[in-house]
């Protein structure tokens, strides 16, 4: 199956671009998010592409700290996997590794933009994401992050104009679970079990990018923690990070966290958070019941959601995965304290045990 991609010299396996090796559940994603600087506002976009799948799906979601608005767009992908659209949603690659373009055409949800993204820095690439369930393999991805700027506007409710945002972006691409549930699953099953941290910070001087996959002991399966300095877009992996985590009673999230790490020369790095107002990830499809990544949902379908902060219950399973707004106050050994502000992404199913967590969706006491 050829498509226009095919004229361009980007194969990496002999076949052509519309297929990615055997597994169903290749997928290629863009994700994007951004904040006002007093973090009174928040927005997501996530774009999926499934080529073994043949559909192409998007969300966009913007808070205001009351109200969570979605889009949701889904449609039969066809051949042309540059054809980067959904519904009322495209996004252009203006100059790659550099600056991107989301543009969200008027349509009946109320949300509707021009936004463009602009790197601080070059990306950085995360470690591979390898992970077996059993014999069978359920994530073998790769994915770069990059913090930016934003410019543009989005209306959601109110028209925010993007002047000062700041945020993050990233590209992964491989295989997860996506689409309908596997009808014949891996034997003897495994109760599920999935821990997840993202904090993506920018400062003035600095970004900070740090993640951790643990397994229910608390050992990390993958996880790496850098600066990124942004004058000369220097890149120091720090050694030995570890995050503790306060967490709220009655739910999974943390509200505090802390940070310690050491730069390549041994110089301690420390950077404290303070969590605010929770994003929730279903609203951009994460886990969503129906609008989730990877499922049919109809030819061409373009949906709407709202979600009332006060309404949400932080103990149910489908608010889980959330993106907490953080303020962040980044040392370096003896340096002065700087803050900035980002997001602390957290997903925990089942046992943690530094978390104190043992079962599938316990709470913190």
């Amino acid at each position: 199956m050829l498509s226009p991609a095919d004229d361009y010299p980007i194969h990496q396996t002999p076949e052509p671009i519309a297929v990615s090796g055997s597994d169903r559940n290749f997928y290629d994603r863009y994700f994007f998010n951004a904040q006002a600087p007093d973090g009174g506002a928040m927005l997501g976009v996530a774009m999926g592409i499934y080529p073994h799948l043949n559909i192409i799906d998007c969300a966009v979601s913007v808070t205001d700290g009351t109200v969570q608005r979605s889009l949701f767009a889904s449609r039969i992908l066809g051949a042309d996997r540059m054809d980067t659209h959904a519904g009322p949603v495209r996004i252009h690659v203006e100059q790659p590794l550099k600056r991107l373009r989301i543009t969200i055409a008027d349509n009946d949800t109320g949300i509707s933009g021009d936004m463009v993204f602009t790197g601080r820095a070059a990306p950085i690439e995360e470690p591979r994401f390898t992970r077996r369930l059993g014999s069978r393999m359920l994530m073998d991805a790769t994915r770069m992050t990059q913090g930016g700027d934003w410019q543009g506007h989005i209306a959601a409710g109110a028209v925010h104009d993007l002047a000062g945002w700041r945020g993050t972006r990233d590209r992964s691409w491989g295989v997860r679970p996506i689409g309908a549930a596997d009808p014949q699953p891996v034997v003897p099953q495994s109760p599920p079990q999935f821990f997840w941290l993202w904090t993506p910070t920018a400062f003035d001087d600095w970004l900070l990018f740090f993640h951790s996959n643990d397994d229910a002991a608390g050992a990390p399966w993958n996880r790496a923690a850098v600066l990124v300095r942004v004058a000369d877009g220097a890149h120091f992996h720090l050694q030995d990070p570890r995050m503790a985590l306060a967490f709220r009673a009655g739910s999974r999230h943390a509200g505090a966290a802390r940070l310690e790490a050491l730069m390549p020369d041994g110089t301690p790095v420390g950077v404290d958070f303070r969590l605010g107002a929770n994003f929730l990830m279903r609203g951009l499809g994460y886990g969503h019941p129906v609008r989730g990544h990877g499922m049919f949902q109809g030819a061409d379908v373009l949906a709407h959601e709202d979600f009332v902060i006060a309404d949400i219950d932080p103990a149910a399973p489908m608010n889980a995965h959330v993106q907490a707004q953080a303020e962040a106050v980044l040392t370096i050994g003896d340096k002065a304290a700087v803050t900035g502000r980002g997001i602390f992404e957290q997903l925990a199913i089942g046992p943690h045990a530094p978390s104190g967590f043992t079962d599938l969706f316990d709470l913190a006491g």
